[in-house]
């Protein structure tokens, strides 16, 4: 299984310097990947940029959005050459995960209808495979930057809507926060829909965790957890339970995903400081 970190770009406060200084410390451990959450209505980076910056202090790993909540991009064109420069200039390292958001002021601010977004996100990844492939839009050709592939498009959500619409359309999935078991019934409702569409192989599955280490750990989980999710109680409290705070929890965390058969962990830091990411290196052997 694959362990990639996420970037402290969605916890208040942190600089940029050190959103940076995570992805090139990351990206020298040999992390698989480096992940951002998107949100609108929330003091955080803005994903696609945050990407595209550590982009530039990263050489070998993958950049992912874990997700975007893409309804909210409402001219796809732009988005498929934000995306498409993304991954032109980072070497091909971008993947894209993408879902439906869940959270109405976000659509408010935005000025965008939140019903129909599930539809939306279909004529969406259509439309950008279509760019991405060079099609013709106009006198000059197509929408540039030209890739040679198109970035992996993994898609979230735990819902039936969710999980068929990612079987028929994406390359894989991201589970949210919610824990190992919320990961294992997705999984296996997700393999299941995947046979359903008739497609081929097996999808990748990604699940995010969130994690924090330290003498600090549970405060800094309930903290940023609590603040985080606070639009849900309900839900933070789930997430902070299957969070994996401390050493011991890390270790049996990683070692039930493996078991699963979860392809690639995305560990998600409670803390914004560098000794999250130091003591994470600790315990991984990294």
């Amino acid at each position: 299984m694959d362990v990639g970190v996420g970037l402290p770009s969605v916890i208040r406060d942190v600089s940029g310097d050190t959103v940076l200084e995570w992805a090139a410390e990351a990206d020298r451990a040999g992390f698989s990947s480096l992940a951002t959450l998107d949100r609108l209505v929330y003091d955080n980076y803005e994903s696609l940029t945050t990407l595209a910056a550590a982009a530039a202090v990263t050489e070998q790993v993958r950049l992912t959005t874990s997700i975007l909540i893409s309804p909210l991009q409402t001219n796809t064109a732009l988005f498929a050459k934000q995306a498409a420069t993304i991954d032109r200039l980072s070497g091909g390292r971008l993947v894209l995960g993408l879902a439906a958001g869940s959270r109405p002021d976000d659509f408010r601010a935005s000025g965008v209808e939140m019903a129909g977004r599930g539809k939306r996100i279909e004529a969406q990844v259509a439309e950008l495979r279509a760019i991405w492939s060079g099609e013709r839009r106009g006198f000059a050709g197509g929408i540039g930057p030209s890739i040679p592939a198109a970035p992996p498009i993994l898609m979230g959500g735990h819902s039936p809507a969710a999980l068929a619409r990612t079987a028929r359309l994406a390359d894989g999935w991201i589970s949210g926060g919610g824990g190992v078991d919320m990961f294992a019934h997705g999984v296996q409702a997700l393999r299941a829909a995947w046979r359903e569409a008739g497609r081929e192989g097996t999808p990748k599955v990604v699940s995010l965790t969130y994690f924090a280490l330290g003498p600090r750990a549970e405060e800094l989980a309930d903290q940023y957890l609590s603040d985080y999710y606070g639009f849900a109680p309900p839900y933070a409290q789930l997430v902070l339970r299957n969070a994996a705070v401390g050493e011991a929890k890390v270790r049996e965390t990683l070692d039930r995903l493996t078991e699963i058969g979860c392809d690639e962990v995305l560990l998600a830091p409670c803390g914004s400081g560098l000794d999250q990411l130091k003591e994470l290196r600790t315990v991984l052997g990294k």
